[in-house]
């Protein structure tokens, strides 16, 4: 271990960080995190490095129970450091030193007063930076080498300092301490000083078993109990605790004996109860006060076995072996033995008294403590972390630890964390995210508020060293009460007084910090709620990184999912649509929907769900959506469009079973319903595979669930998919949507379909209105699969805006289909666009005369654009080519190419429809009708 020391000639290393400090200039990286610390508290304590007081209290006891404990092991240090300039001292738990060893005696007349004699307070609010008050508020081993000491008199010397606790409380009772020259540091000091620690504690432990050994031999001084072949003045039989065992009371019931024999002591009064043990036998235990003569006040347990809850050997003699509980030692056996000449039997269904426990009322609530703490972590294990939502998994913790540890508890995470994200930062952005507590009115910050740490109060330092930090009295702590000066009053004028803040640290990660308060009657919290508080965090931060873990791919998965839907729906005039889409709480799934526009004023209504959920659903759901966009394109029919889309899926499968990606699930298959609504018929044309089908709501608002024929899921292959045609008249509603809004292991199916029929139950509503009546009725609280819901409320077009003509198969005939339609498009108001009209159809209909097959019909519908269009019976398609300006034909389709907004063809059951459309804004980027433009164009 390298030692850094202040004794540095060329003004750089601790000394001149310790200036810079001084004079507020910038220290980062330059002196350890724990030193920087204890300087800035001095400051906030209003310490000055060149007037330090320590108060000197000469009234301590001269004989006292650490002292004892400690004579001999400062003698030995003081042998092994004979010769040198070694200082070994030993404070109580509040600083102040009770005896002092020197390796050489003379150094006791030559060190300053407060060196060297007994009865000064080291402690840090008093002497700021040092061996002793830092160890007692870092309640851990510490050292302090040279200029690190705030005052500047003791910049000359080193020191290591270790806390002493009481083993069976964990409360510090004092420091052990050894100073020495700046120069004089040896690593192997640390090994030292805890080994002679340890030895301390040790004694400690071995004067509590002293005294209740001594308990014990007042407990039989007393008669209680008698010798071997005496019965007692009641006529009761007498058995040891060995003898429980031999009686058949297993492990379990022993324990339970025990447990609550160390209640009873820990309650220190004369009582009596009743347990009741497996298969019904029942025990009574009776406390009893006993004082030793040295005036140990303590209690006594004994057990009074009913009926056949024992049934001892006769001839074997048992012994009442006093128990020391949690403490350790022996203690004498006490004779006892079943009473000779007694009836066969008598024994059997009478009573017998033992002796179970002996024991001090204080050691018995550390058992009963310690007994409390290991329930209350077995119980976190199943309670913490039971959803994967990192604010409901912190308010877990807290739920946990109030009142049982705590009586309020704050929870402050980072603000990237929340998001499923690492934080740079986690001082800098903490979020306050819980607040929990035994009241709700305790003025600490309020969820959802910025909490901006100092770097002196106890959570920052928490943060810093990665340990959990206590602050038994809050009132004395500077750094807490230097966060907010105000909130800090109003928190201790409602009764908090003591604190221990946790960092929440998962795989090395900062995920942000946990501070657990006592208020009013609660005693302070002691190290061992210290070391509890810290295993309830590290349990809850592992479940918190669970959570943001999830978080961060569930939000990543929701992103790709979002954008592989429809950012908008397109404009159209065939219906009036709203939508919704809730993720599942467990995964993202593969649920899409779609409105795609199609030609003719027509709009096809799309709803799909690919089975599974995470990044692999997500991903297929946008290749079947685009591919479902590809097809449309095509203008296929339902039916014709699912089969295309089946053998994709089937395609899918079988490259993820050739070559499957790590980690993913193969696509099983998924489900998908497809619309085509016309709006110059008001028919529906539907076909569905393994989909759900739609509902209908009429004008009047009657609700209906068409039969449709099913259609297997996509993926299956080789089984054929059947449309079906529903009227629509105008102001119906469709409703569309995926199985998780009907489908529920916890609801019956019949059930929710009705529910779904209700909420749609009305004439009046507009498509946004429906939505959000069948979330609210429908949809269940805890979503384990994607919803989603598409409503579209159906349009006509007006017989007045359509138009259409039967064409003879004659050439001759296309000028008076020209002159009909320019008289129509004059009623319309549509002149601006007669020109390019009539050079598009002359075009198309010359095509169907020369091409197609009778018979011809040429219709206009009047809509958002204006669309030509030419139906033959033909099935032959025509194809776009670029004629050589030998050619004598092929320029046609050149020509509609051209002067079209879009053209197309699609089929029909009897032919094919060759249609144009014609915009009506004449939007920029449209071609240019003028003579010019029309001289470009090769001559046909």
């Amino acid at each position: 271990m390298a030692i850094v020391t202040g004794a540095d000639e060329v003004g750089t290393g601790p000394t001149r960080v310790r200036e810079r400090f001084l004079h507020n200039g910038s220290v980062e990286g330059g002196v350890r995190d724990l030193i920087l610390s204890s300087w800035q508290r001095s400051q906030l304590l209003g310490l000055s490095p060149d007037r330090i007081e320590l108060p000197y209290r000469p009234d301590f006891e001269p004989d006292g129970r650490l002292i004892r404990a400690a004579r001999p092991v400062l003698e030995r240090l003081a042998a092994r450091f004979a010769g040198s300039p070694m200082n070994v001292a030993l404070s109580d738990g509040a600083g102040m030193v009770l005896q002092r060893r020197f390796g050489d005696p003379s150094m006791a007349r030559s060190l300053p007063e407060f060196q060297s004699t007994p009865g000064f307070v080291f402690a840090e609010r008093y002497g700021g930076t040092n061996g002793i008050g830092l160890a007692l508020a870092e309640r851990r081993l510490c050292h302090v080498y040279g200029a690190e000491h705030f005052a500047e008199r003791s910049q000359t010397n080193g020191c290591t300092a270790i806390p002493v606790r009481d083993p069976l409380s964990g409360r510090i009772e004092g420091v052990l301490c050894l100073g020495f020259p700046s120069n004089y540091a040896d690593p192997a000091l640390d090994t030292v000083i805890r080994k002679a620690a340890a030895v301390i504690e040790r004694r400690l432990l071995q004067q509590s078993s002293a005294r209740e050994r001594a308990l014990l031999r007042a407990y039989l001084d007393s008669g209680r109990l008698v010798r071997s072949g005496e019965p007692t003045a009641d006529g009761q039989r007498l058995i040891g605790v060995d003898e429980l065992a031999r009686s058949g009371l297993d492990h379990r019931d022993q324990a339970v004996l025990t447990e609550r024999a160390a209640e009873l002591i820990s309650r220190a009064q004369r009582a009596a109860v009743e347990v009741t043990l497996s298969r019904g036998r029942r025990v009574t235990l009776v406390s009893r006060p006993v004082t030793s003569r040295s005036g140990v006040e303590g209690v006594v347990i004994e057990a009074v076995l009913h009926g056949d809850t024992v049934r001892p050997r006769l001839d074997v003699p048992g012994h009442a072996g006093g128990r020391l509980g949690p403490s350790e030692g022996a203690t004498p056996p006490v004779p006892a033995a079943g009473r000779p000449g007694a009836p066969a039997g008598a024994g059997e269904r009478g009573t017998a008294t033992g002796l179970l426990l002996v024991g001090e009322p204080g050691v018995g609530k550390y058992a009963v403590a310690a007994r409390r703490r290991l329930e209350l972590l077995s119980e976190a294990s199943a309670r913490i972390g039971t959803t994967l939502d990192v604010t409901r998994t912190a308010g877990e913790l807290a739920e946990m630890a109030v009142p049982r540890l705590a009586d309020y508890v704050t929870i402050d995470l980072p603000e990237a964390v929340l998001r499923g994200e690492e934080s740079a930062d986690p001082r800098g952005d903490l979020r306050r995210t819980v607040v929990h507590g035994i009241r709700d009115d305790c003025p600490f910050y309020p969820v959802g508020e910025r909490v901006d740490l100092s770097p002196t109060t106890p959570q920052a330092r928490c943060l810093v060293n990665g340990q959990a930090v206590l602050e038994p009295d809050l009132s004395t702590a500077a750094g807490w009460l230097a966060q907010d000066a105000e909130a800090g009053e109003r928190i201790l004028a409602a009764g908090v007084h003591s604190l221990i803040t946790v960092p929440l640290l998962a795989r090395g990660l900062v995920l942000g910090v946990a501070s657990f308060y006592r208020a009013q009657d609660s005693a302070p919290f002691g190290d061992d709620d210290r070391s509890l508080a810290q295993e309830l965090a590290t349990r809850a931060a592992v479940c918190i990184d669970n959570a943001r873990r999830y978080t961060r791919e569930h939000t990543m998965v929701l992103a790709l999912q979002r954008s592989l839907l429809p950012r908008g729906l397109p404009e159209q005039n065939a219906v009036e649509v709203a939508h919704r889409y809730l993720p599942a709480e467990s995964g993202v799934g593969g649920d899409w929907f779609d409105v795609i526009p199609l030609s003719g004023a027509r709009v096809a209504l799309v709803v799909g769900d690919v089975v599974g959920h995470g990044l692999h659903a997500a991903a297929t759901m946008g290749r079947l959506r685009t591919a479902v966009h590809n097809f449309s394109e095509l203008d296929l029919a339902p039916d014709e469009l699912l089969t295309h889309l089946d053998n994709l899926v089937g395609r899918l499968d079988r490259e993820h079973d050739t070559e499957p990606a790590a980690g993913s699930a193969g696509v099983i298959g998924a489900s998908c319903l497809y619309a085509v609504y016309d709006p110059t018929t008001q028919r529906c044309t539907l076909a569905r595979a393994g989909h759900p089908p739609p509902a209908v709501v009429h004008p009047d608002g009657t609700v209906t669930l068409p039969e449709l024929p099913a259609g297997p899921p996509l993926g299956l292959g080789g089984l054929p998919f059947e449309t079906a045609e529903i009227d629509l008249p105008e102001g119906s509603r469709l409703v569309l949507y995926s199985d998780g809004l009907i489908e529920d292991r916890h609801r019956d199916v019949d059930t929710v379909l009705g529910r779904l029929c209700g909420a749609l139950a009305d004439r009046d509503r507009s498509p946004e209105d429906t939505c959000r009546a069948v979330l609210d009725a429908v949809v269940p609280e805890h979503l384990v699969d994607d919803v989603t819901l598409l409503v579209a409320r159906t349009r006509a077009l007006p017989p007045d805006r359509i138009a259409a003509w039967d064409v003879p198969a004659d050439p001759a005939g296309v000028a008076g289909i020209r002159a009909a339609v320019t008289r129509r498009l004059s009623d319309w108001g549509l002149e601006e666009v007669a020109f390019v009209t009539e050079l598009l159809l002359s075009e198309l209909v010359t095509n169907a005369i020369r091409y197609g097959t009778e018979p011809i019909r040429v219709r206009l519908v009047h809509d958002r654009t204006l669309i030509c269009e030419v139906f033959d019976a033909s099935s032959t398609a025509p194809h776009l080519r670029h004629a050589a300006t030998t050619d004598e034909g092929g320029r046609g389709l050149f020509l509609v190419a051209q002067l079209a907004r879009a053209w197309g063809t699609r089929y029909t059951p009897r032919g094919k429809v060759i249609w144009a459309e014609c915009a009506l804004d004449s939007p920029a980027g449209e071609p240019d009708l003028s003579a010019s433009y029309l001289a470009d164009i090769p001559a046909i």
